[in-house]
């Protein structure tokens, strides 16, 4: 039985691909058909089609070409770009009967071979006597454009091959002169013909140093050496994917508008302004949705807004250790207060309320509970990141897979945008916004310093970063 039914190449514009295609398609019992999925032609510039089907065909139904390399007599394949038709991606990356070669090139030597294909418009070469010479400048912006489409391609396949249990033949631009490799990857692929040499017909069009074949050399080498090549300023992140908790979501009766609730705090000031708006019409918003409840909602009410509210994470960080971690009663995790207590030495008292649970016992508690937020948001802790104190990067992650809120409101600035909001679905007159209000011990301002401060950006570095919060103020 074959070991698989046809092949993908995946590649990109000059890596070697036609070199490597070429060589393929010397091997007895393999046929390789070009870029079979590029938009703008089948196979090659001038075909017309690929074993029958025209481009018209293809482009009705790109699976009807994929059916007919599957069932051609040899083991047929074709090399597909980040930038091929999508429709098919799918359908051969899960496809475990299609093997993947992965053909890759140092991404600023594939730049600079592109720039001057574009400039000569010679992209093959057959005979080094044709060969035209010019050189690349090279443009930081277009070059970033060009290295963000080739990784998050590559970072896309291999997470899917990764998750369907797949893997590939990786080939490098320099593996394309070795024998022994291409020998080797014809066995991979099933193939019991070998190569006794490799094709002579095609030459290397830009042999030459990086710094003759680029004009501004010194330019390109200053704009390189800013790039964070080993992305050593990235924030790690462990932090558990949450998915759309549609269920916790509020649609309102009475005006075209759905709340996105962040948890964290336990008085919901726009929750209740959702409630003032329906209640004038005698009802509530609905909540406990299914996903196919709120899009029969969403359907219904043309023009509706969604929106969340962002708090700083300190604030949100102290509210869910007040209502969660120090409340003893309705609404307190007793059984994490327990973990937190023995497993984290953190010194809780009986009863907050107590007079000799002060301001510096509370403040100590406090900053305890952060060292264990920061340690639980990398996955260091056998407690479940709760979505009380899960970061709110995180659960708006999670709306994206059901709706991406139309506008993300700061706590702040809520009573102004909120009223703006009601405006713009037709309110002739929002509510005003409630006061907020919580049952602490302390207030916050009470016991913030700079360590409390630190101790909260090492917790939720992510949501420092990624919505501009900065050192937190009293309002």
């Amino acid at each position: 039985m074959a070991k698989f039914d046809y092949f993908v190449v995946f590649a990109e514009m000059r890596t070697g691909s036609n070199f490597l295609e070429t060589n393929l398609n010397a091997f007895d019992g393999i046929s390789c058909h070009g870029e079979a999925f590029n938009p703008f032609f089948i196979g090659y510039p001038k075909n017309n089609d690929i074993l029958g089907v025209t481009q018209s065909a293809r482009d009705t139904d790109p699976k009807t070409l994929l059916r007919e390399i599957r069932r051609a007599p040899d083991l047929s394949g074709f090399r597909y770009f980040h930038d091929h038709d999508p429709r098919i991606f799918d359908k051969i990356v899960e496809d475990s009967k299609c093997a993947k070669v992965v053909l890759t090139r140092n991404p600023v030597d594939s730049y600079v071979s592109w720039k001057i294909a574009q400039a000569t418009g010679q992209w093959k070469l057959t005979d080094a006597r044709a060969r035209k010479d010019s050189k690349a400048t090279f443009d930081t912006d277009e070059f970033a454009a060009h290295l963000g489409a080739l990784q998050d391609f590559q970072v896309t396949l291999l997470n899917r091959l990764q998750a369907s249990g797949q893997t590939a033949f990786y080939l490098a631009y320099e593996d394309l002169q070795n024998l022994d490799v291409m020998n080797g990857l014809a066995k991979w692929l099933g193939v019991d013909s070998t190569l006794e040499a490799l094709d002579k017909s095609l030459k290397v069009q830009n042999p030459s140093a990086l710094s003759d074949k680029v004009s501004n050399f010194n330019q390109m080498t200053d704009a390189l050496s800013g790039l964070d090549r080993f992305n050593l300023t990235r924030t790690p992140n462990f932090e558990p994917r949450r998915g759309a908790a549609v269920p916790t979501y509020f649609a309102s009766q009475a005006a075209p508008l759905m709340y996105l609730p962040i948890r964290g705090w336990p008085e919901d000031q726009a929750l209740r302004w959702m409630q003032a708006i329906d209640r004038v019409d005698g009802g509530k918003p609905m909540a406990k949705l299914s996903q196919t409840e709120m899009r029969d909602w969403m359907r219904s009410h043309p023009g509706h807004r969604s929106f969340s509210v962002l708090r700083h994470p300190l604030e949100r960080a102290h509210a869910v250790f007040c209502h969660r971690i120090l409340n003893t009663g309705k609404g307190g995790y007793a059984g994490i207060r327990t973990v937190l207590g023995k497993r984290y030495k953190m010194a809780l008292p009986d009863d907050p309320s107590d007079s000799s649970y002060d301001k510096v016992a509370h403040r100590d508690a406090f900053a305890a509970f952060l060292r264990f937020l920061k340690a639980n948001l990398n996955g260091q802790t056998a407690v479940r990141v709760d979505p009380d104190w899960a970061s709110q990067a995180k659960i708006i992650e999670g709306f994206a897979e059901f709706v991406l809120p139309d506008r993300l409101i700061r706590r702040e600035t809520m009573a102004h945008e909120l009223a703006e909001l009601g405006a713009t679905v037709g309110l002739v007159s929002a509510p005003e916004l409630g006061p907020a209000t919580q049952d602490v011990p302390y207030q916050l301002i009470d016991v913030y310093d700079a360590q409390i401060e630190e101790l909260c950006r090492a917790a939720y570095a992510r949501d420092y970063l990624m919505f501009g919060f900065t050192d937190w103020r009293p309002t």
